[in-house]
């Protein structure tokens, strides 16, 4: 038996763009499923090419999901700024590759340097607004 927690994205009309820019980001496979293949989905016409449902099943286990929100539903706030994924883990190479992509067209909140407890460590939010934190792991404080 195992359990898996994964990152759920919201977006509004922008799921498609989002969801194949993390597939540079992380490889893998992605699955999209539009409204307009589901039925029942969606009561309104103009949802019909939007995301329903995708999912990336990128590389080094890294399971990203995210869908365009309907326009009759109403998220409430900010959809996309409310939460920050973290990548964390002791692959150097890859994870400063994910930080150089998800930077791109995106702000960096804090640069990707050593922290004080001797990990590198940055915060970003990519070009669709979701933050993001990086977490390499280092030899530990000086």
């Amino acid at each position: 038996m195992s359990v898996t927690l994964n990152p759920y994205l919201s977006f509004r009309d922008n799921a498609r763009e989002a969801m194949e820019f993390y597939k540079t980001v992380f490889g893998g496979e992605l699955t999209l499923n539009t409204f307009g293949e589901t039925p029942g989905s969606s009561s309104e016409p103009s949802d019909a090419d939007k995301i329903m449902h995708g999912q990336l099943d990128g590389e080094n286990g890294i399971t990203l999901m995210g869908a365009d929100t309907p326009k009759h539903m109403d998220p409430g706030g900010d959809i996309v700024n409310a939460t920050a994924i973290s990548l964390s883990g002791d692959d150097d190479a890859a994870l400063r590759g994910y930080w150089e992509m998800l930077t791109d067209g995106g702000d960096v909140q804090q640069p990707l340097v050593t922290a004080p407890w001797g990990d590198s460590f940055g915060m970003c939010a990519d070009r669709f607004g979701v933050n993001w934190m990086v977490n390499i792991s280092g030899s530990g404080p000086a």
